[in-house]
Parts: C-alpha cells; structure tokens; sequence
C-alpha cells in the first residue's frame, strides 16, 4: 500500500504556508486532527469542561485502545501524559532502586533523560554507565552483553531513535539480551513513533515512552506511556492523586491496577481527542507505508546534500530513518537555519552527533557542536528537498 501524497498534503493545510522539514520537532498536523481538537475545545465553550469529557467519554476512552493498536499492546497497558520526557520520567522515577546498582545507557540517549537518572543516581547511590557505539554508530551490541553478564544491572534505558544521527538503534536485539537478563528495559521512542511500525512483543521492552507532536503528527502537549502488565506491579508513581488510585474504605486506598497508575486527574480532553484521531489517521495509512515514504524521501535529500561543495552529512547507522543531519564548512548551524526560515523553510539545530552522553550537562549546546537538523515525513515531496539543497547550492 502506497500513500496518496497529494490527498494527505490537501489534508495538510500548513503546506501552503512553509516547506515544513522540522518533522522531529513537531510535525505540521492534519485538518482532521486540528479539527478534532478545536471542535472539542467549541464544545467546552458551549456546555462546560466536565461535561463535554463527559459526552465524550467514548471516544476519550478509544484513544487507549488506538494506541494500543498502534504498539501492539493492551489498553490497560497506556497511561497518558502532556509530554514524552514526563511519561518516560513518571515510569524511571517509579522503579524501586537498590543502591549500588547500575543503569546503562547509549551514549546518544536523549539528555533530558540523563539529566533525570543523575539526580536518581545521586538520590539512590547508582552507576549510569554510558555504552559505546559500534563502528556504525549505533549502542555496541557486544558492549551491552558484557555489561548485563557483570551483573547489578537495575534497567538498561536506550533511545530508539536519536535526536541527531539518522540512525535507528537495534532495540528489538537490546530488548532480547535485556529479557533474557531479567532487566529492565526502557525505551524513549518519541522520534520512533509515527514514523516506523512499532511491536512492544518484537521490542522486548518493558517500558516505553512516545509523544503525539512529533512524527505521530498530533497537538502539542500529548503523549502516552506503555508499561509491561507483568512488571507494572514493580512501579509505585512518585505522586498519586485521586485518579491513580481507588479507595479501599476507611480512608485507605490502593493503587490502580492498570498503567493509568501514572496519569494525574486535570488534563486536556481536546488534545487527547487529538492524539488519539492522529493516531487512527497514522494506522489508516500503514505504518509499513509511512516508513518506506519516509526513509526514500530521507535517503534522497542525504545523497543530494553529499554533492553539494562544503556540505558534510553525519548521519550514521546501519538502519535509518527520516532524521538528515549535515554541516555546512565555515557557516553556523544557527545561522543556516535563521536564513532558511527567511525562505520559509523550517529545519532545526541539534547536537552534534558525536556528542557524549556522559559530557552533556544540560539539554543545550552552543556554537560548533550544533549541526543543522531536517526531518522529513511522508508529507513532504522531492520537489522540497530539492528546494532546501538547492538554496544550500
């Protein structure tokens, strides 16, 4: 199954507007799902918060069982959340630590999550060891093994896709070892999802974190967390309000039972309806097809940006996706970008490759350590990438 690129793009209004390249950021997002959202927030407007949830409750309820369509898992197993960092965090702050135990990590795991499990190390006496990359630049398979066989492995965290590489990691292969070592594995698929098929089971993870505004092509502030029933027991919330547990009498409660143990009382209805119409949109299309669109208008704007003078790409990897990252000699990532936006191209910038996991103290890098990032999506045309390589030109 092929996708009708003009029929989405007639569904795309910010197409008239920019040639969006910006994809791992937030994706420009379809008539339908931006309908969604507004038509609900209308709704609010007529008759009240409560009580357009309230009418709405079905379909609200359906957004659990889209997304678990959409990873192969159970709707008992989704919770809901406003951001991906903060469902992948709601799911690591909740593991119960022994101290002295080790985390490891890719060394392009996401920094926001670094930042994270090193106030957990300090808190509960812990080791984050950074694993290396092979030849390819993806985790080092060998590596990892190693390191689960040493044992006083509490959880092993992995980016699937990195922000700044192009590469896809081999999570299904970590996922296995992980299995078979009896530890945890969480896996930060935000710019995974939406982009590629995505099978918990294959993965062999047991926790794993997405959100709706980047490839999903959903509103801003929408997200959702998987978590494994079998370990869902292991995993207490760091905060718990009325709607993660259920009373037991006499002032007593418990914890719910499903992984909506992680999700607060007050959200946003209208960006849930959101998520879950982008997730339905995605599926009717195929996930196959997204994927093999992506990684051909992908593959093209590499190879176009190889032939131009002073242009290096750094993209690495054995798999990739729809992440181009690439350098332009003598001229600042930022700039590139400022000048692209004159021209209503939107791109971003992004750390370097190469960066460490273990040198990065915060989530931002300055001057020469930026690259410019473009992200494509099956949206997007030939004749778009060409209009970016050829104002590089």
């Amino acid at each position: 199954m092929s996708i009708d690129v003009e029929a989405v793009r007639r569904q795309t209004r910010g197409v008239l507007c920019v040639t969006h390249l910006n994809n791992a950021r937030s994706s420009l997002a379809p008539g339908p799902v931006m309908d969604t959202v507004v038509g609900h927030l209308r709704r609010e407007e007529q008759i009240g918060g409560y009580e357009a949830a309230e009418e709405a409750a079905e379909r609200l309820e359906g957004v659990y069982s889209s997304l678990a369509r959409l990873i192969g898992a159970g709707p008992d197993e989704i919770a809901l959340a406003e951001s991906g960092s903060r469902a992948w965090a709601a799911a690591v702050y909740g593991f119960p630590f022994v101290p002295g135990s080790r985390v490891l990590i890719g060394r392009s795991e996401y920094a926001g999550n670094v930042i994270a499990l090193r106030q957990l190390a300090r808190r509960n006496d812990l080791q984050i060891v950074v694993l290396d990359d092979d030849r390819y630049g993806q985790v080092d398979l060998e590596q990892l093994q190693r390191e689960l066989e040493r044992g006083h492995v509490a959880m092993v965290a992995l980016t699937h896709v990195p922000m700044a590489n192009g590469l896809v990691n081999p999570a299904a292969e970590v996922g296995r070892r992980c299995r078979a070592a009896g530890v945890m594995f969480v896996l930060d698929a935000c710019q995974s999802v939406g982009q590629m098929p995505l099978d918990v089971q294959s993965l062999g993870c047991d926790v794993l974190a997405g959100t709706g505004r980047k490839f999903l092509r959903g509103p801003r502030g929408t997200a959702f967390l998987y978590i494994r029933a079998a370990v869902l027991e292991r995993l207490e919330p760091a905060m718990l309000d009325g709607h993660s547990t259920v009373p037991t009498g006499a002032g007593g409660f418990e914890v719910r039972g499903d992984a909506r143990r992680f999700e607060s009382w007050e959200t946003s209805a209208a960006g849930r309806l959101g998520l879950g119409r982008a997730v339905d949109y995605a599926l009717a299309l195929g996930l196959d097809a997204v994927q093999e669109r992506v990684v051909g208008l992908a593959d093209q704007l590499r190879g176009e940006l190889a032939a131009v003078p002073g242009v290096t790409v750094h993209d690495r990897g054995i798999t990739r996706c729809g992440i181009v990252t690439f350098s332009v000699k003598g001229t600042d990532a930022r700039n590139i970008r400022s000048r692209l936006a004159e021209h209503r191209i939107n791109v971003s910038v992004a750390p370097l490759p190469s960066a460490q996991a273990d040198s990065i103290p915060t989530g931002t890098r300055q001057g020469e350590d930026l690259v410019v990032r473009a992200s494509v999506h099956y949206y997007n045309t030939e004749t778009e990438v060409q209009r970016l390589v050829g104002f590089l030109r």
